[in-house]
């Protein structure tokens, strides 16, 4: 296992866990809120057992050299930057892109505005932007689930959930896990950080995107509290490749935490 440091513009750097044989081809792991790479954790073996490199990025705000100030270095065009510079810095043209969360958001990002860039696509728990989005406008249990969202534009979020909230959002997760991410959440600002993906959300972000082309596996867990159906469904409208969708039946939201053997197997299903 190594730590690379990839620079990604304006004097910041993203911590990277790469695994696997120099060789392979390359699998690029995004992870959500509010977690790290440490969240792939039990999916990478067998990925790297399969011959893959593994590339496992901690994204800005949560690696120590790339927390700038501000809510608009955390925008969406700034995040799909961050996966291309990833990639250019390991030679790789193409990769296979898998994201969980915000991951997953920045995932389907990349694949429409990067194509070139994605061999295959693998989003866990979120659907495609434009899904999400008219979900929010057409259905009010999606609507319902998401209030978190607009409760942490607060600028005073933050001191509810380092208040013992945060444990509440970790509902469902193991212990072990919990235990790794609480403490880079409560570094100095570092929340702060992780809520400027929400905060720096825009309409602009759904302008220009392009049918998803690229093979596509989406997982989503039915006993996910923030997600729901309708969106979920609705995603297969905008992937014109390949398509498949897996329903993983009473799982949470933490797939890659709670369910790493059933979504390591999807994996290799996909990339093969």
């Amino acid at each position: 296992m190594e730590r690379l440091q990839v620079p990604v513009g304006h004097g910041l750097s993203l911590d990277v866990t790469a695994v696997g044989p120099p060789d392979g081809d390359v699998v690029l792991l995004l992870h959500g809120f509010p977690q790290t790479s440490w969240s792939w954790r039990g999916v990478w073996p067998a990925l790297v057992d399969a011959g893959f490199r593994v590339l496992a990025p901690d994204q800005r705000g949560y690696s120590p050299g790339a927390r700038p100030e501000g809510v608009e270095p955390y925008a969406m065009p700034h995040l799909v930057t961050d996966v291309c510079c990833v990639l250019d810095a390991v030679g790789a043209e193409t990769a296979h892109v898998v994201g969980h969360d915000w991951g997953a958001g920045i995932a389907w990002q990349v694949a429409a505005r990067h194509p070139e860039r994605v061999r295959t696509l693998t989003a866990v728990s979120v659907p495609h932007p434009a899904a999400f989005a008219q979900a929010l406008r057409t259905d009010p249990d999606q609507r319902r689930r998401s209030q978190y969202m607009k409760d942490w534009l607060d600028p005073g979020a933050e001191a509810g959930l380092l208040d013992g909230q945060l444990e509440r959002v970790f509902d469902g997760i193991p212990a072990v896990d919990a235990a790794h991410y609480l403490p880079v959440l409560r570094e100095p600002g570092v929340l702060t950080k992780a809520l400027g993906y929400y905060r720096a959300q825009s309409r602009e972000d759904l302008v220009g995107l392009q049918p998803i082309a690229a093979p596509t596996l989406h997982v989503w867990s039915d006993a996910d509290p923030a997600l729901g159906p309708v969106a979920t469904y609705a995603t297969a409208e905008h992937v014109v490749g390949p398509y498949r969708l897996v329903v993983l039946e009473g799982v949470s939201h933490w797939v890659p935490e709670e369910a790493a053997d059933a979504l390591a197997a999807l994996l290799l299903e996909h990339l093969h």
